[in-house]
């Protein structure tokens, strides 16, 4: 599916620290404003223990993890969205991700410029969106010029996009995103096409210090942020430190340095597995000794679409899918044994594959 999240701020918040932590590489991350003008791209594989269970227990040749995105786009400026700071360029970079990742500084450190003079993650929040939003303006008025005298006519297609155009403006000119905006799914479809920045989900990475990862509630900054955005909508991260855990392949050593730090997981698997699960994408397996592998697919996707994630052919001679539950195999340790248990369940073309199914495909072309 290749969907892609792009990693958005002002400059000097921990964007491009962020990206090489996640990527484990090394773009340049310097102490000014856009350091980053092209963005980077990193695919990075997904964390799942399911994965890693099933391949200890089927112990097969090979392991293959689902993988995701992301890219590094240049800070944003105030006026980015007529043209300030390279703002163009930024935003059609942000106009081609399916989600956005927004780092925002909750630190204080005077080492560090911050492109405002002070740290105030609401003003810098405020920023980011109202550029965007005022991109999505133009672009709303645009088509709304474009579709006028049509509407105006008995065209009902023009009339009702002009609707939905006019419920979206509503709620921009507000300051509000397009994605607070209940729309149905035909409405969706309508605008589509316009590929609206704000329509997009968000992600809150909130950058603080490693000192205040286990004491948050310390943090002003971190506190106003969670008021303004929600805490199922934030994530804090010690980005410096993620990206030094990012450097330590050994993964006892990692869990040493995890203890030694009082933290219980890695910031950046939530964050992965956060961007993974806002656009609504899920996991399913296959396995076999040669290879155990996930396979990401989309919420309400049906057996026969998901087995054409594989393959054109499995879609389009699908039969039916064998259906083991993840917790099953675990339980019961065999195939054989699940299917002596009456646990496997036969698939036809209706079945809504759901997240952690462990798949086999039956198909005749």
């Amino acid at each position: 599916m290749s969907l892609s999240t792009g990693i958005v701020g002002l400059p000097n918040v921990g964007k491009s620290t962020l990206f090489n932590a996640i990527t484990n590489s090394s773009v340049e991350a310097a102490n000014y404003p856009f350091a980053t003008i092209e963005p980077n791209v990193g695919i990075v594989n997904v964390p799942d223990v399911r994965l890693t269970n099933l391949a200890n227990l089927i112990n097969p040749e090979k392991v293959v993890y689902n993988t995701f995105k992301f890219v590094d786009i240049a800070g944003l400026v105030k006026g980015a969205s007529k043209g300030e700071g390279l703002g163009n360029k930024f935003l059609s970079n942000i106009r081609e991700v399916d989600a956005i990742c927004h780092v925002i500084r909750c630190f204080e450190n005077t080492d560090i410029t911050h492109v405002n003079s002070s740290v105030d993650p609401i003003r810098d929040l405020e920023i980011i969106n109202l550029e965007l939003i005022f991109s999505d303006i133009e672009v709303i008025n645009n088509r709304l010029g474009r579709i006028g005298k049509k509407a105006q006519s008995r065209c009902k297609d023009s009339a009702f996009e002009k609707e939905v155009c006019e419920k979206i403006l509503a709620a921009l000119t507000n300051e509000k995103l397009a994605n607070t905006v209940e729309l149905n799914d035909k409405e969706k479809l309508v605008i589509k096409s316009y590929s609206l920045l704000t329509i997009k989900p968000i992600i809150y990475v909130a950058n603080v210090s490693e000192n205040d990862l286990n004491n948050l509630d310390a943090n002003i900054h971190y506190k106003n942020l969670e008021n303004k955005v929600g805490k199922e909508n934030i994530i804090p991260l010690a980005i410096k430190l993620e990206q030094e855990l990012s450097k330590i392949e050994n993964y006892e050593e990692k869990k040493e340095f995890l203890k030694m730090m009082n933290l219980t997981e890695i910031g950046l698997d939530k964050l992965i597995l956060k961007a993974y699960q806002i656009l609504d994408l899920m996991t399913y397996f296959t396995y076999g000794k040669k290879e155990v592998r996930a396979w990401e697919f989309k919420k309400g996707m049906t057996a026969p679409e998901c087995a054409g994630i594989i393959h054109s052919d499995f879609q389009r001679g699908f039969i039916k899918a064998e259906i083991i539950k993840y917790d099953d195999l675990m339980e019961y340790k065999s195939e054989d044994e699940v299917k002596k248990q009456g646990k496997m369940k036969l698939a036809g073309k209706d079945y809504i594959v759901e997240d952690g199914d462990i798949c086999t495909f039956k198909f005749n072309v």
